[in-house]
């Protein structure tokens, strides 16, 4: 273990804290990018096209939250997590209401609503989970964990958000809903579950085998950076509400 942790330092340790935690800020490109990877994933699924999936699963953010969460609850920071877990809500609201929208649209209003009765092949592996996905979510959570600390490997987290497919399964519920399927909607809701508990765990050993107890300032710091941010943007759009009614006046 000492080999694999030994050359990385506390800079590294402060810049992960401070790029996760802004890769989870509820911003609107955080949102926007969830939205287009599901749309992109609710495609895919509809027409079984695993090419267009796994773009989907490339573009997706919802990876960053998850791992907040599991530093939040490393270092016992209840206010990162809840922070965490309001992005991460909120973007499975926006998600799976805007899975369920598509394709109530493309399957029901175009007129292919015979195709509510056929699961193809995409739909059918997010909906049967078991026990090796939630392996596979492990060692996955064990790898980006990794690389999000270690910066000459973060070509390789793209991989990893591949392997652990978080999207798929949130459109899939979407598309159960459209077809009020409860089996598809449950399955999917499972494999979900499944594969956040997995990351979340083994992000969490990860954490705690870099030592990163003594980083509890720097989330702190991050957590104030996004909030002024955050304030910043309010500020901009106030102020270009106002403009635009003097302008109007």
């Amino acid at each position: 273990m000492y080999i694999l942790f030994h050359d990385i330092t506390e800079s590294d340790k402060t810049k992960a804290i401070d790029s996760l935690i802004h890769d989870s800020a509820p911003k609107p490109s955080f949102f926007f990018l969830v939205i287009m990877s599901v749309l992109m994933a609710s495609f895919g699924l509809l027409i079984n096209n695993a090419s267009v999936i796994i773009g989907s699963m490339l573009i997706a953010p919802i990876l960053s939250p998850i791992l907040s969460i599991a530093l939040g609850i490393t270092l016992g920071d209840n206010k990162l997590i809840s922070a965490s877990g309001y992005t991460i809500l909120k973007s499975l609201f926006y998600s799976i209401s805007l899975s369920a929208l598509t394709t109530w649209l493309l399957w029901s209003v175009i007129g292919a609503g015979e195709l509510r009765d056929v699961l193809n092949p995409e739909i059918l592996s997010r909906i049967e989970p078991n026990i090796v996905y939630l392996f596979i979510a492990i060692v996955a959570g064990l790898a980006t964990a990794y690389a999000r600390v270690k910066p000459e490997l973060n070509e390789a987290l793209p991989g990893t958000a591949i392997a652990v497919a978080l999207v798929p399964p949130i459109a899939t519920i979407g598309i159960g809903i459209a077809f009020w399927n409860l089996t598809i909607i449950s399955g999917a809701l499972s494999l979900f579950i499944l594969n956040a508990i997995g990351i979340i765990l083994a992000a969490m050993v990860m954490f705690s085998l870099m030592n990163i107890y003594s980083k509890k300032r720097a989330v702190e710091s991050a957590l104030k950076k996004v909030e002024k941010e955050k304030k910043d943007l309010e500020k901009k759009v106030q102020k270009l509400k106002q403009d635009e009614e003097k302008k109007e006046a």
